[in-house]
């Protein structure tokens, strides 16, 4: 990752091996969620291979994304371990995108305002 950058990047296999080629991939790919969120605290990827499964949904991904404010998670399945990956992220990227968009539509909305010290009356 970019040394300016502060952010934690965790990937963990669960019955597969994680190749370099596989690690650098997946930090490649969250980049662009660190590009887009400047208070994301930690993401943690976990790649599951099951060979039990049926071929279509042998790879799952999850994400885990520590933010300001509640985490998000998501999971995704997919044949092949890289394409699982490419999805988790679009995921997380798109609900990144949408937190974002509330957080604007939220900023501008008006709403009361609880004040502990008495106003004065208008003559």
């Amino acid at each position: 990752m970019n040394s300016q950058n502060h952010h934690e990047l965790i990937v963990s296999g669960i019955h597969l091996e994680l190749t370099p080629s596989l690690k650098t991939f997946v930090r490649e790919k969250a980049e662009r969620l660190f590009r887009h969120e400047e208070r994301i605290v930690r993401v943690r990827v976990e790649l599951e291979c099951d060979p039990k499964e049926t071929v279509a949904t042998r790879f799952k991904a999850k994400g885990h994304i520590a933010i300001h404010g509640p985490d998000m998670n998501a999971t995704v399945e997919s044949d092949e371990c890289h394409k699982a990956v490419a999805m988790l992220i679009d995921k997380l990227d798109r609900m990144l995108a949408r937190r974002h968009q509330l957080q604007r539509a939220k900023r501008h909305h008006l709403h009361a305002v609880d004040l502990d010290v008495a106003l004065p009356k208008a003559v």
